[in-house]
Order: structure tokens, then sequence, then C-alpha cells
């Protein structure tokens, strides 16, 4: 009997990595866990909506916004709750209406198990086509659940190291050159890397005002506002000379001629951002683009975005990893991959008023990723 015992935990241990989930004692997993055997509970998903007030207007080369839209999401098995969150900024293509919409048809209590984890997100994807922030939520809060009853954070499931967490960038957005300056005096010498929104008429003064004030790497965000190849070859080496160390989304996110021959010529590497959502389109990038930008809105969520990194590395481009304008949930969820990444935008709680989460913490602009089970956030009361 206790052979048999142990030969099932040995097999449940294994069978647990294969699918990503790393035990480094699944004896005492299974001891302190006796309630998430199948069966034992049925999952309850809940949501509502949440508008996210922005500390300044954020403008990029499309639009302006003082708020962004989201949903939050609560998943609870045997009174554990697992957080996660949708938000839905204009250019993604989603509504708190559309992504409550989709979260009505769910029937996760049909699962048996959290763990289930492949399982119940292959059946949410399959749901609907699109809407890939409120399949982010449900993976979110499945991965915060399945993480506490662990009893484990996700970056030591994966194996990853928290120090090898980069520099997030801090997001100055398009305006006057005295409220560039103003900003950007806000916050230097806080952060070592700042990500500038170009695409508009003046981008030479954007970077010309915040080079007054600071000399820190910028990683510079075209947010698809570039429209001749020349002119944009031009500025990569204008911008290289002024300390920017990338370029993000250039031209319109469908232009991939222009993009591969900026590519091949640039003296800075060139990202993907609006262009790319999913798995299937990193290997169609390899040469277009010298990385993409993995945000877990776009690509459906934890599971996914760990795919993307692997076969991003695979292909040797580069990854980097970002967010919306998103509370401390979904950031913090993301951080868990930031060891991987060569770089990272992950300031959306930096940039909200009004945050219904405690979760990633910044040290002199170091990503901190929370050592508590799940992903790590704390909902405020």
């Amino acid at each position: 009997m206790i052979q048999s015992r142990r030969n099932f935990l040995k097999t449940a241990a294994i069978a647990t990595i294969g699918t990503g989930l790393a035990v480094s004692n699944p004896v005492k997993l299974f001891s302190q866990n006796k309630k998430t055997s199948p069966g034992s509970g049925k999952m309850k998903l809940s949501f509502k909506p949440f508008d996210l007030q922005l500390r300044h207007v954020f403008t990029v080369a499309a639009n302006s916004r003082t708020f962004t839209p989201l949903v939050l999401v609560e998943i609870e098995y045997d009174g554990v709750i697992g957080y996660g969150e949708a938000s839905m900024p204009p250019y993604i293509g989603e509504t708190q209406e559309s992504v409550m919409a989709f979260l009505k048809k769910v029937d996760i209590g049909q699962f048996s198990s959290p763990f289930l984890l492949d399982d119940i997100l292959t059946y949410i994807d399959n749901i609907t086509a699109n809407n890939s922030a409120a399949k982010a939520s449900i993976d979110i809060a499945l991965h915060d659940l399945v993480g506490k009853l662990m009893g484990q954070p996700w970056y030591k499931i994966w194996g990853y190291n928290p120090a090898k967490a980069p520099s997030t960038t801090y997001t100055i957005g398009i305006d006057t050159a005295d409220v560039v300056r103003k900003k950007t005096e806000e916050v230097n010498g806080l952060y070592n890397i700042l990500k500038v929104k170009l695409g508009r008429d003046n981008d030479k003064e954007m970077i010309e005002t915040i080079r007054k004030v600071t000399d820190v790497p910028i990683l510079a965000d075209a947010n698809q506002g570039w429209k001749d190849k020349h002119l944009a070859l031009e500025m990569a080496y204008w911008l290289k000379e002024r300390g920017v160390v990338m370029i993000e989304q250039p031209f319109t996110k469908t232009d991939m001629e222009n993009t591969a021959w900026l590519t091949e010529r640039s003296p800075l590497p060139i990202y993907a951002d609006e262009a790319f959502q999913r798995l299937n389109d990193v290997s169609k990038f390899k040469g277009v683009f010298t990385g993409v930008n993995i945000k877990l809105q776009k690509c459906t969520g934890m599971r996914e975005a760990r795919k993307i990194l692997d076969t991003a590395r695979a292909l040797n481009m580069g990854v980097m990893i970002g967010c919306m304008v998103e509370s401390g949930c979904a950031v913090t969820a993301a951080a868990h991959l930031s060891p991987m990444m060569d770089f990272a935008d992950l300031d959306g709680p930096l940039l909200s008023a009004n945050d219904p989460f405690k979760g990633i913490t910044y040290e002199k602009g170091m990503i901190v990723i929370p050592d508590k089970p799940g992903i790590g956030v704390e909902k405020i009361k």
C-alpha cells in the first residue's frame, strides 16, 4: 500500500510537471490541498465592470483618454478566490459590454478541478474567435487560483529567477513640450528607462525635451504613426544618436513590406505591438520584426504568453512583456514572465489613480514580483 501511494505521488508529480506546473514536493502538495482533488468542489465565476482612472491624460498617435474600462473577474473554488482582469483601450476592439456578454457564455462549473488548465482554457478559447481580453481575464484568474491552491507564485512554478526581472519602462505620452518636461521631471531619477510615445509631427521635439531633463535610455513607440519608410530610417539613426534603444510599431499593423525594409536597415531593433496578437503570428514575423511585444490582453493570457516566449526564443527573436493601461492584477500576472524578457513595459499601476489591487512593486525602477501564491495580488478593500 505504501509503495502504491509513493508510485501514485511520483506519477502525479511527473504529470503535473508535464503541463508546466513544477512541483518541488508532491507529498506536501497533496497532503496540504486534499480539497483540490477532482469533484471536491465547483468553480464559480463572477465579474463586474470597473473604470480605471488615469493620473494624467494619456495620449498616443491615434487618441487621448483619461480612463480605461476594465472588467474584474473572480473564480472561486472551495473558498479560495483567483483574480483576473480584462482591459479595453480603444484599439483592442472590446468593450465592457462585449466582455461581460462573453463571460455570461462561460460554463466553468462543468470542470471538476481548476488544475485542468489546458482543458478549461482550450474550451474558453473555442467559445468565440475573438474576445482575447475576455479570455485573458479567465486565464489570469485561473492561474491565480491554481497558484494559491499549490501555495506557490507562478515564477517559481515556471522555474524563473525573479532577480533577473528587468527595469520597467515608464511611459511619457504625446503632449506639449512644457507638459512633457514636467512629466519627465516628476519621474527623473526614479526609472532606468522611459517609453516615449511618438507618431505625430512633434517626434523630435518630444525626444529633445526629454533629453534636456534626463539621459536614461528611451524606448520609442510610434504606435503605427509613421508613414514614409525613408523618413523612418532617417529617424531611426537620429534616435540612436540620442540614446534610444528600440523602436516599437513604426508603421500600420498591416504594413509588413515597409516594416521588413526598415528592420533590415535600421540601427535599432524594431518590435511588433499592434501588429502582433497571438502565438500563430510569431513565425510570420520572423524577418519582418526584430522582436515581439507580448501582452496578456492580446494573446488570451499567461498560458499562451509563455508559449509565445518559448517560440520567439526558438526563432532567435527578441521578446518584450507589455501591458495596456491595466490595474495591478493583470500587470502583476504579466510580471511573472518578466525574468525571461529583453524589455518590460509594466507601468500600468504607476499610471492609474484608483488601482483596486496591490501586487507588483518597483525598486529603483526594477520590477519586484510578489513572493506570494498565485499571481500575488491583494484586493484593496
